[in-house]
């Protein structure tokens, strides 16, 4: 079942921010979604089980599969980031963790940006070379360059722009295109970017990963994550969440849908205020005899 709604690309993203994931009709006018505490699911009887059994993908089967509010903020973060359907899990790393082990295997080889967050290098670097997967670290400016870095068993190219701690912005259409050309899967963590601030659905990528603990909850007080696909790529993600176990708690699925709402206002305000600190510092800083910065 598709949780893409074409028309909502129309509006403008604080409208989308602002709408998604709430269906008021389906919860007796409440403007936001319940949250529901489950575990154990009830079925009418044994043609309900079937209907709906373990083998629905994004159905109310069991609690960690998922319930209501997980799909609720699912939709959401589709809507918000352009993409066909998400995936709800329990922080970006595991984000970063589920959308890598769902397109990579034993003899593999993965091209990944050397501005990645550090855990995420760290998965690369331990945890997938566990398991047979080798990993190339790659200039985040080469752009369509990266052609010349896919191997024969190249499966996988991992941005991230703007790059943690550096912030490289990535020519993410250029390397996409470069990419699929060879039949790679394109992923980008655009935690950094926002939702608000870049579609990558619109640039090529098949997957996207937000640290939801950071900009869309936005109150340090949650932990969470969301890997955002194509139709095409979210059969193998979801399955690889649940086979993983990844799995979040409804209050802080509601919470990350709460804070989702005021995302627009919240980046917003620390872009004005950056632009602010930043000609401040370029208008106030002189340096003293011995070239010490003031």
């Amino acid at each position: 079942m598709s949780r893409s709604r074409p028309d909502k690309r129309k509006r403008r993203p604080a409208t989308v921010l602002g709408r998604a994931g709430r269906n008021p009709h389906e919860n007796r006018g409440a403007v936001n979604p319940p949250v529901y505490h489950a575990s154990t699911i009830l079925f009418r009887d044994t043609a309900d089980l079937r209907t709906r059994g373990p083998n629905r993908l994004d159905d109310v089967v069991y609690g960690r599969f998922g319930t209501p509010t997980t799909f609720a903020f699912e939709e959401a973060m589709a809507d918000a980031e352009g993409g066909a359907r998400s995936v709800a899990v329990g922080s970006g790393k595991t984000a970063v963790a589920v959308a890598l082990s769902s397109f990579l295997a034993a003899g593999d080889h993965l091209l990944m940006v050397d501005s990645a967050y550090g855990p995420t290098r760290g998965l690369a670097g331990g945890w997938l070379a566990r398991f047979g997967v080798e990993t190339t670290f790659y200039d985040p400016c080469i752009g369509a360059g990266i052609a010349g870095q896919i191997r024969d068993n190249t499966r996988v190219v991992f941005l991230e722009s703007p790059g943690s701690h550096t912030f490289e912005v990535q020519d993410v259409p250029g390397i996409a295109a470069a990419a699929h050309a060879r039949d790679c899967t394109v992923i980008l963590d655009n935690t950094w970017a926002s939702p608000l601030f870049f579609r990558p659905f619109e640039h090529g990528v098949d997957v996207s990963i937000q640290s939801a603990t950071k900009y869309v909850s936005g109150h340090s007080d949650v932990m969470l994550g969301a890997v955002t696909t194509t139709e095409e790529t979210h059969v193998v993600v979801r399955k690889t969440a649940q086979a993983l176990g990844a799995t979040v708690g409804p209050d802080d699925l509601y919470l990350g849908l709460r804070g989702l709402r005021t995302l627009d206002v919240r980046l917003r305000r620390h872009m004005e205020t950056g632009l602010a600190l930043g000609d401040y510092v370029g208008k106030c800083r002189t340096l003293d005899s011995f070239g010490t910065l003031l």
